[in-house]
């Protein structure tokens, strides 16, 4: 996308850079968006911190595809999703595309964190306990979305991070310890959100019904599925509903059900050696076959067209 070749273009420009601290720099946002700053803070291996503070001149539109996922909260500080966060798990991520809107000025502060650490902070021997295993999934299996309303705990916690007084490895020290406590208090919310969720997941027969409705409507479009909100409307049922039943019912998320289907309906196709690898994944709904590829080898272990070679190759000796 064009924000992201912008954005690296403006990282190339050292002069622009501002080097606080060797582990702390800043970025100019890239005058062609917009003005404002990007900030990336590397606090240890493993942990990263990211500050922005922006406003656009016009409409920006970024796509994300399928991708791998670091453990992650964001807190909004401007903008429409001001005094919320998200909180995400690893696995993988679901493409995605974002608008941001020159309305108003855009603020967030963000951390990445790798899931070894992750246990580390939060396990015992590096062993997480039950209620926080969801947080932590494989490279092929959609990773945990939740978003909650910023508490004044956090408040807090982020204005002292923003105003942070200190220099050098006492800084680093300091922005660590507030990431660490920010992360505490979303786990804590995390784990009330779980206990409300586990309580409410009772599904009637009619509910069920509609939960597989709602699968054969996603295995019918493959190519051009509906969106959640969608899907919802056309089985008569609340999106929330929705994805507690999917879990509950197939023991997943809509989209890892989509994923899945998506996958084997390819694999089904290359094995019957008729149609190319960018035929296949057109055909399931990836625009991009360099994204389709990834994707069949996370979930298969193969590359597609190594695949579709041995098949064909297969049904060649046998023919």
């Amino acid at each position: 996308m064009a924000d992201k070749e912008l954005v690296h273009e403006s990282e190339q420009d050292h002069s622009t850079l501002d080097f606080s601290d060797e582990f702390d720099v800043t970025y100019p946002y890239p005058v062609k968006l917009g003005k404002g700053y990007s900030r990336y803070v590397n606090l240890r291996q493993g942990l990263d911190l990211d500050i922005a503070n922006y406003q656009l001149h016009d409409k920006v539109i970024t796509q994300l595809f399928d991708r791998e996922h670091p453990i992650e909260y964001t807190f909004s500080l401007l903008g429409v999703n001001a005094g919320s966060y998200g909180f995400f798990g690893s696995g993988l991520a679901p493409e995605v595309t974002l608008q941001d809107s020159p309305v108003q000025p855009i603020a967030w502060v963000s951390v990445h964190v790798e899931p070894e650490l992750f246990c580390q902070w939060f396990g015992h021997k590096g062993e997480l306990p039950k209620n926080l295993q969801p947080l932590i999934r494989k490279s092929d299996q959609e990773y945990y979305e939740g978003y909650g309303k910023t508490t004044s705990a956090m408040q807090m916690a982020l204005q002292q991070l923003l105003v942070c007084p200190y220099q050098g490895n006492i800084k680093r020290v300091y922005l660590e310890s507030k990431v660490w406590e920010l992360m505490a208090l979303v786990v804590d919310q995390f784990l009330e959100t779980q206990t409300v969720e586990t309580t409410s997941k009772i599904l009637n027969a009619e509910d069920i019904e509609r939960i597989h409705y709602a699968s054969k409507i996603l295995l019918a479009r493959l190519d051009q599925p509906p969106s959640l909100m969608e899907l919802a409307r056309m089985v008569r049922i609340n999106d929330n509903k929705l994805k507690i039943g999917f879990k509950q019912v197939f023991g997943t998320t809509v989209f890892g059900y989509l994923h899945d289907c998506r996958m084997e309906r390819s694999r089904q196709m290359l094995a019957a050696g008729r149609l190319t690898v960018t035929e296949a994944a057109k055909a399931v709904g990836f625009a991009n076959r360099g994204y389709f590829a990834a994707s069949f080898r996370r979930k298969f272990g193969v590359n597609p067209g190594i695949y579709l070679n041995a098949k064909r190759q297969k049904l060649k000796n046998s023919g």
